[in-house]
């Protein structure tokens, strides 16, 4: 049992008795230097873990807003090298907050896997979440994150049964993502008793807290969903936030960070509420 900040976050916030309030923000969206504000912005906001979406060019799991945004950030000459270097940055002011990268293979296989784990080890990421990495080649990422200290996060899915579950399991720390839909990032709204159940599920094949995202998008649907698992993930909410706030060429204005600041502080005022009411 590693003791990755990721843990730590999550044992302080079980004490506290609330769910964590878990942002995504896609490295290097609109451009460098907004996201790097957007990124250290989001702890004073109220996240309490950061996902960092590693930008590529065919994420298959996400809907047009994330797809747009890793446009953005390769539009604008994101790599992966400059967003292990925004964690760095990061690191340098903070050094408690949680960050999860997450993502597809191909970009970390093309920097190769262990250049990749060493590095972003050094720059301060906690955990990975790596969306085509199955169980059953847990040697080719998974172990090998293990073995440097980094958190190896895993997905269930409403089609996730108990058969597949162990498998999924086996080699996941820090803690279990459960997508609430069947589809893509951002296309639907969960059904919140569905989510309720499988949580219940899931929870009973492991001590790992259980964080749900996909299709949450309001303060009301974080603290539904802070309510019944241990944390609520938003993304296309916040991308959607940051593709509002550019101006009629695509580029950063002054808004743009505030804009996704003051949402993550909505949402989380919905995750800490909820658990208030409901102890």
């Amino acid at each position: 049992m590693m003791d990755s900040r990721i843990e730590r976050r999550f044992a302080a916030l079980e004490a506290e008795g609330r769910a964590a309030m878990v942002a995504f923000v896609t490295a290097g969206d609109p451009d460098l230097e907004t996201s790097q504000a957007i990124l250290n912005g989001l702890p004073g906001a109220g996240a309490d873990v950061i996902e960092l979406g590693m930008p590529f060019s065919d994420p298959m799991a996400e809907g047009p807003p994330i797809q747009l945004s890793s446009e953005r950030a390769l539009s604008a000459g994101q790599t992966m090298a400059k967003t292990l270097d925004m964690v760095r940055a990061f690191r340098k002011g903070d050094g408690e907050t949680p960050i999860v990268l997450m993502g597809y293979y191909n970009p970390i296989y093309s920097y190769g896997a262990e250049t990749f784990l060493a590095d972003a080890k050094a720059a301060g990421v906690d955990g990975l979440i790596i969306v085509d990495l199955p169980p059953e080649a847990d040697d080719e990422l998974c172990l090998p994150a293990l073995d440097v200290g980094i958190n190896f996060i895993r997905l269930a899915t409403p089609t996730t049964d108990d058969k597949r579950l162990p498998a999924v399991l086996a080699n996941t720390s820090g803690f279990v993502y459960y997508v609430s839909i069947t589809g893509i990032t951002g296309a639907a709204t969960p059904d919140f008793s569905e989510v309720a159940t499988a949580v219940s599920r899931i929870k009973g094949h492991t001590a790992l807290p259980v964080v749900v995202g996909f299709g949450i998008k309001t303060a009301d649907h974080a603290a539904t969903v802070a309510s019944r698992a241990d944390g609520a993930v938003v993304g296309s909410a916040l991308v959607n936030a940051v593709r509002d706030s550019l101006d009629a060429d695509g580029k950063a204005t002054e808004r743009t960070v505030p804009a996704v600041l003051d949402l993550v502080a909505l949402l989380a005022g919905g995750v800490r509420t909820a658990r208030v009411d409901a102890a």
